[in-house]
């Protein structure tokens, strides 16, 4: 139901563009309480405004401390338009209804910035009776708007000028979630100032929590979800709230101290939802290494196995049963596979679990497990058993879907900061490919190319997979060179590199990589393109009859 907005109080420290809106509002016959420096401004202005403790009967006390914390404010601002016993309530005690709340907060963020700020001066600008009213309006949403960013008053007064002085549900909603998340970016800068002082007054018990809320300021567009407005674009702030799943006995070595944290609404099909079955307690580096591994396996179609080790694959594969799938994965790289993290996007078997017994695995993960292969791999106490609630046909459905978007992120810390980007989620689509020799991969090829493309995207930058029968042979993985990651490649192939493909992650800034693969017997290569020598690269693979197919697109992984 549209709110008529009939009285509304304007109690602001960021004055930006406040006089243009609250002429707007005088226009539309709204009736305006101010406080303070808000006031003076708006009556310099020539609106007609009225000081809150005319409406309180009330004078300003303790240097301002205490201003609109007063039952005719907040009651007028509370009072549930739909119930009958707080309208009689509020009629009975002559308390009028103030139907929008325009405030934003004093400037603590600003005055802790300052150099030599003093604590009693952080302290007096800690904002109560403004982040009082934005939460008395916000969770009165249905009959109050609540305005806290200057940036939504151009929108505001073209709606009530359209509408004759109305506000509609969904921006009464919108404007509430906002306003909640701007009393939480000030409350949680106010904690952070504070949590580093502690030091002054003794050792702090304050460590790890079992929730965290990561801070910045939000300003603009209305908010889809936790990282992005509803044009897909990101945030100007991020406030993200998690729980910790538990403690961990150290991080990536024994010298850090490590928690692992999940979103709050993350369900049970992504990696941090997944039930441990059985085994020792995770790990950081297990986390980080099945992460890595179910995120290669889950995006194809066909049983598909992922061996990895430090974030990298030493050897993937895809084949008819899981077991296949497995053995053919782990022979890529039997030595890197010692202590190895293994995902599945099938229903582990019997079989797989009898090939494995004899191995060193840390972790394994699957969306399910056959009760036999777990009973073979109770024998193995110390391995971790993963279990993903996943519905692979659904997944594969979405990514192929013409409609996939980019949706999950990818979060990197830096010092101070955070790095947010889309996750590199998805297979590319061979219509966007191009071959751009003389020469044509046959059918085979191309499967074994569009395989080896969706592998080298999961592996460390720069990066070079050889794969041959929907199986890597050889990776080379986080070299400073091309040339270097491709001759790590052939050499761990063990000679299998003969008749496979070769899938680079960034282009060929130099024709010695089509050189080094055709002295090989690579006979296909699939990489983005863009070099300023690509003319010679692919001269250099027609020379040598190698097909060439360009995919216009990187997937650097740093």
């Amino acid at each position: 139901m549209k709110v008529r907005i009939k009285r509304a109080l304007i109690s602001v420290s960021n004055k930006a563009g406040i006089v243009d809106f609250a002429k707007t509002l005088e226009e539309t016959g709204v009736e305006i309480i101010s406080t303070g420096g808000t006031y003076r401004k708006l009556e310099e202005s020539g609106i007609k405004v009225k000081k809150v403790e005319e409406v309180t009967g009330f004078p300003e006390m303790l240097n301002g401390r205490v201003k609109t914390l007063h039952p005719y404010i907040h009651g007028g601002i509370l009072a549930d338009r739909s119930n009958e016993n707080h309208m009689n309530e509020v009629s009975n005690s002559k308390i009028k209804l103030i139907d929008m709340v325009v405030v934003n907060l004093y400037p603590f963020k600003e005055t802790i910035s300052r150099a030599n700020v003093t604590m009693e001066e952080a302290i007096e600008n800690i904002d109560i009776g403004g982040p009082t009213m934005i939460r008395s309006a916000a969770k009165n949403y249905k009959g109050v708007a609540v305005v806290v960013d200057p940036d939504d008053y151009k929108k505001i007064q073209a709606e009530l000028k359209d509408s004759g002085g109305y506000i509609s549900p969904g921006t009464l909603f919108r404007l509430s979630v906002k306003a909640f998340q701007h009393t939480c970016d000030y409350d949680s800068v106010i904690f952070n100032y504070l949590k580093n002082k502690t030091g002054s007054f003794g050792n702090s018990d304050i460590s790890i929590r079992d929730s965290l809320d990561i801070d910045c300021s939000s300003v603009g567009k209305e908010m889809e979800d936790n990282f992005r407005y509803s044009d897909g674009n990101f945030k100007d702030s991020l406030g993200l709230n998690l729980k910790k799943i538990q403690n961990l006995r150290y991080g990536e070595n024994p010298h850090q101290k490590a928690s692992y944290y999940k979103y709050i609404d993350t369900g049970a099909d992504n990696f941090a939802g997944a039930q441990k079955l059985q085994g020792k307690e995770l790990s950081y580096n297990n986390i980080l290494d099945g992460n890595a591994a179910f995120g290669i396996v889950k995006e194809f179609a066909a049983p598909c196995v992922a061996v990895i080790k430090h974030s990298n694959p030493c050897g993937a594969a895809t084949a008819q049963s899981v077991e296949e799938a497995y053995k053919k994965a782990y022979q890529c790289d039997p030595v890197s596979a010692f202590g190895s993290v293994v995902a599945c996007n099938m229903e582990w078997t019997a079989e797989a679990a009898k090939f494995m017994l004899d191995k060193y695995v840390e972790v394994l993960i699957a969306p399910d497990f056959d009760q036999q292969a777990l009973k073979i791999l109770a024998e193995r106490q110390n391995l971790r058993i993963l279990k993903m609630d996943f519905e692979l046909n659904t997944y594969i459905n979405i990514i192929n879907s013409d409609d996939f978007k980019l949706e999950k992120v990818d979060i990197k810390s830096v010092d101070g900061g955070l790095l947010v980007q889309d996750l590199d989620e998805g297979p590319d689509s061979k219509k966007d490919m191009k071959v751009v020799t003389s020469v044509e991969p046959d059918p085979a090829k191309w499967n074994d190319l569009l395989f080896g493309w969706q592998i080298v995207k999961s592996v460390k930058s720069n990066a070079i997979v050889l794969a041959a029968n929907n199986s890597t042979v050889g990776i080379g993985a986080g070299q400073m060179s091309r040339i270097d990651a491709a001759e790590i490649a052939i050499r761990k192939s063990n000679g299998r590199c003969k008749n496979s493909i070769m899938a680079s992650d960034a282009f060929f800034p130099f024709k010695d990589v089509v050189e080094l693969a055709a002295k090989n017997g690579i006979t296909a290569i699939i990489q983005p393109g863009g070099s300023i020598r690509d003319k010679e690269v692919i001269e250099s693979c027609n020379k040598n009859k190698i097909p060439m197919v360009f995919t216009g697109k990187r997937h650097f992984r740093h």
